[in-house]
C-alpha cells in the first residue's frame, strides 16, 4: 500500500517530468561534478510546455572518460544531443565533427546536436545567454568596460559575446596569464576595435564585472577577483548556477552593486539550446 506521503512525492514529481516512454527522445548535460547543474529542472519545463516528446538526463563523467561517453552516445538512435558544462566545454570543441564559427573563434562547445547519421555538431551558446540575461535585467552593457574573470570555455564566450554587444574595452584575468593573453588576441583579431588588457589589478576601473570561472562553487574557494575594489557604480555577474548567491554576489551587494546571478544566464540560452540539439524548431 502506498502511503499518503509517497502518493504526494510520486504526484509532485508527475507535475513537471514529462512521461518517458519507449518513443522518448534523450538528451543529456555532462559536467564533473554534477550535482550543482539547474539544466535538467530548466529544459524538462520547457520540453513539457512545449508538448515535446523528450527528456534530458544529467550524465556525470571524468575528463578521462568524455572521448569514450561521446562516442557511445553517437550509437544511442534515440539520442538527440547534449549540454556540456564545467570543464569539458574546450574539450568539447576537438570531439565535435562540426563546429560553428562562433565555437570555433571562442575556443569551446557548450551544446552539441546529434545528427542521424551519429555526427556531433557543436555551437557555444553562454555568452548569448549571459547578454541577454543582463538586457532582460535592464542593463545593455554597450559602452561598458567589461572586467571578466577566467579564460576558459564560459568567460571565452561571455567575452566574444560582450565584444558583439559593443563593449569598449575588455580585461581578461586569468591566474594562466598566457591563457588570458591568447584570448584577448583572438578578440582583438575579430573586434580590432576593442580595446583588451590582461591586468588583473584593475577590477575598479570597469562598469561590468564578471565571474566566468568556478570559483564560489565550493566553500572555502578563493575569490575570483579582488573584493575590495568592487563600488556601487559596477554591475557584477556571475555565471556560477549553484549557489545562486555566490561570495562574490554577496560582497557586491553589501558594497551596493547591481548584481546578476546565474540561473538567468541558463534560462536566457535554454531555449537556444533546445533549438541546436533539434528539440524545439
Amino acid at each position: 500500500m502506498t502511503s499518503p506521503i509517497a502518493a504526494d512525492h510520486n504526484e509532485l514529481y508527475r507535475s513537471f517530468l514529462p512521461p518517458v516512454t519507449g518513443r522518448t527522445r534523450i538528451y543529456g548535460i555532462l559536467a564533473d561534478p554534477i550535482y550543482h547543474v539547474k539544466t535538467p529542472e530548466v529544459m524538462n519545463a520547457l520540453l513539457k510546455s512545449k508538448d515535446v516528446d523528450a527528456v534530458l538526463v544529467p550524465f556525470h563523467v571524468k575528463p578521462d572518460g568524455l572521448k569514450g561517453l561521446v562516442d557511445g552516445l553517437r550509437r544511442m538512435e534515440n539520442f538527440g544531443g547534449f549540454i556540456a558544462t564545467v570543464p569539458h566545454k574546450t574539450d568539447m570543441l576537438a570531439l565535435c565533427d562540426e563546429v560553428t564559427e562562433a565555437a570555433h573563434n571562442i575556443g569551446a562547445v557548450n551544446c552539441v546536436r546529434r545528427e542521424p547519421d551519429g555526427r556531433m555538431v557543436g555551437a557555444m551558446l553562454d555568452g548569448i545567454g549571459f547578454v541577454e540575461a543582463l538586457r532582460v535585467g535592464g542593463a545593455d552593457p554597450a559602452g561598458m568596460r567589461a572586467y571578466v574573470a577566467g579564460a576558459g570555455g564560459a568567460s571565452s564566450a561571455i567575452a566574444f559575446a560582450l565584444a558583439e554587444a559593443g563593449v569598449t574595452h575588455i580585461t581578461i584575468a586569468n591566474r594562466t596569464v598566457m591563457r588570458a593573453v591568447s584570448l584577448t588576441e583572438r578578440l582583438k583579431a575579430a573586434y580590432p576595435a576593442l580595446t583588451v588588457a590582461t591586468n588583473a589589478q584593475r577590477v575598479a576601473d570597469h562598469e561590468l564585472v564578471v565571474n566566468g570561472t568556478s570559483l564560489g562553487m565550493r566553500s572555502g574557494d578563493e575569490p575570483p577577483l579582488d573584493l575590495s575594489q568592487l563600488h556601487r557604480d559596477q554591475l557584477v555577474a556571475d555565471a556560477i548556477m549553484e549557489p545562486a548567491m555566490t561570495p562574490l554576489l554577496e560582497a557586491a551587494k553589501a558594497k551596493g552593486c547591481k548584481i546578476f546571478p546565474g540561473k538567468p544566464m541558463l534560462e536566457s540560452q535554454i531555449v537556444l539550446m533546445a533549438q541546436h540539439m533539434g528539440a524545439l524548431a
